[in-house]
């Protein structure tokens, strides 16, 4: 069975495993069905101080992440011939070009946003590396030099990337082979319907009366046919209320 490996650098490495020391993540770890490697980047600071970040060029409020500390962090976990082998890297003066396999992410408010197609892709990855920001960012030479892809979690601003990096984490973490007990469960999740383009329907369970309100009849009628026509029904319901952009997208492919 495939492992995956997650290397996270921060500024924080206390924080980690988190929340994904616990339930299905943390017992997948324990099993080493996948593994963390948490690095801290204030321990390749180079100065008395131990100094890893300073203010920007041009002006402007906060302090950057320096990148010749998150280059050495990143050095001692993908090697120092990452981009000229590794990732296949042709250098030719100010130009770099790359293009390779092994995959290095940033968390930024700036970068693609997380979505479940994404999620899936890291997860069929043997190993990838994610840095956690903080203050008001990294200086932008360190992104391009290992072409480092920048994600999102939404149109928010957090203080660092720790957090998104656990929510990443705990998604890609549950794709793996045997860390949740039934796989079709992915299929019929939110973004697992129609493409990806439907959100999940409700669910209910025992009792069957509850404060007045009851479970939907055909829901306990045994009748497969019916209860899977009821639950594309209501996905399309929420989806067209909550999520218009995935609506839009759905009835896009269902017309086609």
């Amino acid at each position: 069975m495939k492992k995956f490996r997650a290397n996270v650098l921060t500024l924080f490495p206390e924080v980690f495993p988190g929340y994904l020391g616990h339930s299905n993540a943390g017992k997948a770890l324990d099993r080493g069905d996948w593994s963390l490697n948490v690095v801290n980047i204030r321990d390749f600071a180079q100065d008395k101080h131990n100094r890893v970040d300073d203010t920007p060029f041009g002006g402007g409020a906060g302090m950057l992440l320096k990148c010749d500390v998150l280059g050495r962090a990143l050095d001692s976990v993908v090697g120092e011939d990452f981009v000229s082998q590794n990732n296949g890297v042709e250098n030719k003066g100010e130009e770099v070009i790359q293009s390779g396999k092994q995959k290095v992410y940033y968390f930024s408010p700036r970068g693609k946003v997380l979505n479940q197609r994404l999620v899936e892709d890291i997860s069929k990855q043997e190993e990838a590396t994610f840095v956690c920001g903080h203050y008001e960012g990294v200086d932008q030479r360190f992104l391009d030099y290992y072409d480092i892809e920048e994600i999102s979690i939404g149109d928010y601003v957090l203080s660092g990337g720790e957090l998104p990096c656990q929510v990443l984490l705990d998604s890609v973490v549950r794709l793996l082979d045997g860390v949740i007990d039934s796989p079709v469960s992915h299929q019929e999740e939110s973004f697992g319907i129609a493409d990806g383009n439907l959100l999940e329907y409700p669910h209910y369970t025992r009792p069957v009366e509850w404060k007045g309100m009851g479970v939907p009849e055909v829901l306990r009628s045994g009748h497969h046919k019916k209860i899977s026509d009821w639950q594309l029904e209501e996905a399309e319901k929420i989806t067209k209320k909550n999520r218009p952009d995935l609506w839009n997208k759905y009835k896009k492919i269902d017309k086609s």
